[in-house]
């Protein structure tokens, strides 16, 4: 593995966009590799068995399935309708 260098820290910076003082990019050469030596570790786990997913955990449909089935009787549901007209709900005008 590549050890980061400063000049590698002053290019990210130049393509970031960012001003960093001697110090500020010590620091970051530090910390860039101290994270590129944990990507390297992670590298070194056997994950040829493990199957591909989307989630860590199984997930199951909570929707039921979409059925025909038989809908509420229109004259109940319209039982305590202030008003009626025919089978419809009359609601007062909302928009003139």
């Amino acid at each position: 593995m590549k050890e980061i260098g400063i000049e590698d820290v002053e290019h990210v910076a130049m393509l970031a966009r960012l001003e960093l003082n001697d110090d500020e990019k010590r620091a970051m050469t530090a910390q860039l590799g101290e994270i590129l030596r944990y990507v390297a570790k992670l590298d070194e786990i056997d994950t040829g068995a493990v199957e591909p997913t989307a989630h860590i955990l199984p997930l199951r449909n909570a929707l039921r399935d979409d059925a025909l089935r038989p809908s509420l009787d229109l004259n109940a549901v319209l039982a305590n309708a202030p008003k009626r007209t025919g089978d419809l709900f009359q609601v007062p005008r909302v928009v003139e």
